[in-house]
């Protein structure tokens, strides 16, 4: 029986003391030295999840994304690249508090009737935090109570993804990291054949001292020219310190080790790859490009392909309540393309995006993806056209859904997409910031007595708890031009977060203090 192999290999995993864990889209994340346990019991879990399917590939990331050197997490990915379903967090969260394994997990086999003997291949990688290899070994000892482990070492989130896709699906790729590059660089020096491109892509990227770096520099080519900046892995230390998209993004600023030259494009990464953000200097003037221009630059230039394909397409844009108000407008009345809003959360974005034939979400923080649905590729791939721009259109679309990883938001393959539409619009950064100019926006905090108290509908922009306080955030909203304000409920501190957004930066600002005024007797 699997008790007395599950009982052996725990007991060198002991659980912490006074501790609670809960798996979210995230997975489990907090300071690495406190997981041990908690990753050996995913483990587990990922091998019943491999046996629940039928014995295929499953896999485990071990990375804490974009939080500091000292934090670490774990989640899970399922057979073809997608997040661990919803309905199977609460197992997860089951197992890490246990205080009894064995039962725990007899109680999981038994509701989801699983042959244990199924539990086939999970393959593992981590980020280059510290605390990775400790964590990958736990890994590995909680898969082989069942299951068979692989370990690919340092990989980004989207190479896990990648490769667990790959074992499953050998059409999508050669199941390896190598397999990964070559999809890549493939696709992109088909793309600029086409196109007759003869100069190389070309860009410095701030790699925020993470697995980034080592994995771009593989990337490298007579067509694919990059610097990179913040490459230091053998320094834990350093991991998104004062670099990286996250500080980026939050501090409006430039990354550390970074000397711009105006009007020239650069990009961040965050810790483990699957966040990236665009910017160029214009004198003392930072511009950022985030995830929402990520999406209109994109739409933008897939809307042209289609139109040179003459190939219809449904194609929607699905955003949170933090994407900036004139993005929208953008995108509705320039573009002219649908949005659709959803709750924070990529497990949200990627559903919805599923329902069209092509569907962008990029979250204003730079992760996010493009969806194409398998009946639209196969639309492509019967289409013809007699015209030599025609052609070219299609052979391109075609490429892209071959470059863009769809299974989860990957920096890389994102860069590079981003890359070619410039290059091939003959778009410069400084147009592209142009698209349309941002409203002023601010995020602010308020602590509360009680968190949950503050629940949300119409994708979490308007309060239906507590009763009337929406009401009064319209009264206040309503005095500024172009304002707007939305109340939303932390995930993971008793906290809430207040967004505000108006045509002038005081008038943001003000906007924003007052709403937080409101929150005060909460």
């Amino acid at each position: 029986m699997f008790t007395d192999t599950l009982s052996a290999a725990s007991v060198r995993h002991p659980k912490p003391p006074n501790t609670t864990f809960a798996y979210g889209t995230a997975g489990f994340r907090t300071i690495g030295s406190l997981l041990d346990s908690t990753v050996f019991r995913v483990g587990v879990l990922a091998s019943l999840r491999s046996a629940k399917v039928g014995g295929k590939t499953i896999g485990v990331m071990i990375t804490a994304s974009h939080n500091p050197p000292e934090d670490n997490g774990v989640k899970v990915v399922d057979p073809l690249g997608e997040m661990l379903p919803q309905q199977w967090e609460p197992y997860a969260t089951q197992l890490a508090n246990s205080d009894n394994l064995e039962d725990d997990v007899r109680d999981i086999v038994s509701r989801e009737n699983i042959d244990v003997a199924q539990a086939g291949l999970v393959v593992v990688g981590m980020d280059t935090r510290e605390t990775g290899p400790q964590l990958l070994r736990a890994a590995i000892d909680g898969i082989e109570v069942f299951g068979r482990a692989k370990s690919f070492g340092e990989l980004t989130t989207p190479q896990l993804h990648y490769l667990v896709r790959s074992h499953n699906d050998p059409g999508f790729g050669e199941s390896s990291e190598d397999g990964y590059n070559k999809k890549i660089v493939g696709a992109v020096e088909e793309i600029l054949r086409l196109w007759n491109i003869q100069e190389p892509l070309e860009i410095t990227v701030d790699a925020a001292n993470g697995v980034g770096a080592p994995k771009l520099r593989n990337l490298s080519s007579n067509s694919i020219i990059i610097t990179i900046v913040n490459s230091n892995t053998q320094d834990k230390s350093a991991l998104n310190v004062e670099c990286g998209a996250d500080y980026v993004k939050t501090n409006q600023k430039l990354p550390s080790n970074l000397q711009p030259r105006d009007h020239q494009l650069y990009s961040s990464f965050d810790g483990d790859a699957d966040r990236v953000v665009f910017y160029y200097a214009d004198g003392p003037r930072f511009q950022l490009l985030d995830g929402d221009r990520i999406a209109t630059l994109l739409a933008s230039f897939l809307n042209k392909l289609l139109q040179q394909a003459k190939v219809e397409a449904k194609m929607g844009i699905i955003q949170t309540a933090y994407a900036n108000g004139n993005s929208t407008r953008y995108i509705q009345e320039t573009l002219q393309i649908p949005v659709d809003f959803t709750p924070t959360g990529v497990k949200h974005l990627h559903h919805k995006a599923q329902e069209y034939d092509i569907g962008l979400y990029f979250e204003a923080n730079g992760h996010g993806t493009v969806l194409f649905s398998d009946d639209f590729i196969d639309s492509l791939k019967s289409a013809h056209s007699s015209l030599p721009e025609g052609k070219r259109a299609l052979k391109t679309l075609i490429l892209l859904t071959e470059l863009i990883n769809q299974t989860v938001g990957d920096s890389i393959s994102d860069l590079f997409a981003v890359l070619l539409a410039l290059r091939i619009q003959d778009k410069t950064c400084v147009e592209w910031g142009r698209d349309y100019t941002e409203l002023p926006n601010k995020l602010f905090k308020v602590l509360v007595k009680d968190r949950f108290a503050f629940k949300t509908t119409d994708a979490e922009r308007r309060l239906v708890e507590p009763a009337g306080v929406q009401a009064q955030i319209d009264a206040l909203v309503a005095a500024y031009a172009q304002g707007r304000s939305f109340v939303r409920a932390s995930g993971t501190e008793n906290a809430v977060r207040v967004y505000s957004e108006a045509a002038s930066a005081a008038d943001c600002a003000e906007l924003g203090a007052r709403v937080c005024q409101l929150l005060e007797p909460y």
